[in-house]
């Protein structure tokens, strides 16, 4: 009897026991479906936590300097630094806060809070900003010292009405006077408590109003993702021999962070796909102990069969067949089930979710290899029956 005629059998067997079949599937269904799910969420997280962390720039090197007696690190110093290593480093800007109470002269005593920085013109390549009108500051806004600010939407929409409006208009932060020549792109919604909420200035005019003679902030960009981690050595390296002891220094890369938060959640979803993949063992137990009884039920079936000449690996490979065909129907069930379940995950959560093609095929070939496996058994146990026992069974 060849695989086609087992085939055949084993499809008949399953059509003719639906109820029982079903049962036995439910396991394999159920662990198919967890893993397929399990692994399409998951992946669209790590997509969603790395499209977040790269609208920041995983790029930039977030450098903090404590300066000690008589040692600095100048921003011309710096900027000297990265233009020798250019295969490195493509922008450095310094960043100083600048928090204080931010009004406009039509707003009267009408005052909200905001954090400001003051940064260089290299600030908003690196950090990828956008703006909706306007420009961001220059090189000579730096140099000259410049009482100008680029504003978040939050600001241009509360006391001007509209981004356009606020070019060209005063603003005061802290009874400084600015003039607005940029604003940014709305980014969350326009509310105090988001990052609109935002407010750039030159940085040495944050200097001069916080009475600062030292910058202990920097953002330094690398030149590509392939080159983070070198220019991470390389900088803390050139910091080291400037600063003289590396208590004094810290730089954070958010590539490593964001490389450390992936990393982890492929463990996690390592650990949950074996938390799942206890019911697809409880599913094979199921299929072994159903092919089992449907052994015990077929015994004289089987004897009138190796009396009309049916050889040990006949009953082998139909018992197998079928074992396997159940699996193999349940996998494709629980993949339907589960890609349909992660996608609709996916919309609720509001982040974009795709069963993975490799999940798919790895699900598939291991619903498979459980029936095969777990059928092993129950078909030796047919095979070794003796024809005289079997027919005398009743």
């Amino acid at each position: 009897m060849g695989l086609g005629k087992s085939f055949t059998m084993a499809i008949s067997s399953i059509v003719n026991n639906k109820v029982r079949s079903l049962l036995t599937m439910l396991g394999i269904i159920i662990g198919i479906a967890a893993v397929i799910i399990l692994v399409s969420v998951m992946n669209g997280l790590t997509a969603e936590v790395e499209k977040v962390f790269s609208e920041f720039g995983t790029t930039s090197l977030t450098t903090t300097i404590q300066h000690r007696p008589n040692i600095e690190v100048t921003p011309e110093e710096l900027y000297e630094f990265t233009d020798k290593n250019p295969g490195l480093f493509n922008g450095v800007s310094p960043n100083i806060t600048v928090s204080g109470d931010f009004k406009t002269p039509a707003s009267g005593d009408d005052t909200v809070t905001v954090r400001a920085n003051g940064v260089s013109e290299d600030y908003y390549n690196i950090q990828k900003l956008q703006l909706s009108f306007g420009r961001f500051i220059s090189y000579m806004d730096c140099e000259n010292k410049s009482n100008v600010a680029v504003i978040g939407s939050f600001q241009a929409l509360e006391y001007f009405g509209s981004s356009s409006a606020a070019i060209g208009k005063t603003v005061r932060l802290n009874g400084i006077p600015y003039t607005v020549i940029g604003v940014l792109e709305e980014e969350d919604d326009s509310t105090e408590s988001s990052s609109d909420n935002a407010m750039y200035i030159p940085y040495t005019t944050a200097m001069k109003v916080t009475g600062t003679g030292v910058v202990s902030s920097y953002v330094v960009n690398a030149a590509s993702d392939e080159v983070v981690s070198s220019a991470k050595d390389s900088l803390e390296s050139w910091l080291l021999e400037t600063v003289g002891d590396d208590d004094y220094y810290s730089v954070t890369s958010l590539q490593v962070i964001v490389d450390a938060m992936v990393d982890m959640m492929g463990k996690m979803e390592m650990v949950l796909i074996a938390i799942a993949g206890i019911s697809l063992l409880v599913g094979g137990i199921g299929i072994m102990n159903i092919q089992l009884v449907s052994v015990s039920e077929r015994t004289r079936e089987i004897g009138i069969r190796k009396s009309l000449g049916a050889k040990h690996r006949h009953i082998m490979t139909q018992f197998v067949m079928e074992s396997g065909v159940v699996s193999c129907i349940g996998g494709i069930i629980g993949i339907v089930l589960g890609s349909v379940s992660a996608i609709t995950f996916g919309n609720l959560l509001k982040m974009a979710v795709s069963p993975s093609v490799d999940a798919v095929i790895i699900a598939f070939g291991v619903s498979v290899a459980i029936g095969v496996v777990f059928g092993f058994l129950p078909a030796r146990k047919a095979a070794r029956l003796n024809p005289i026992d079997a027919l005398r069974n009743e």
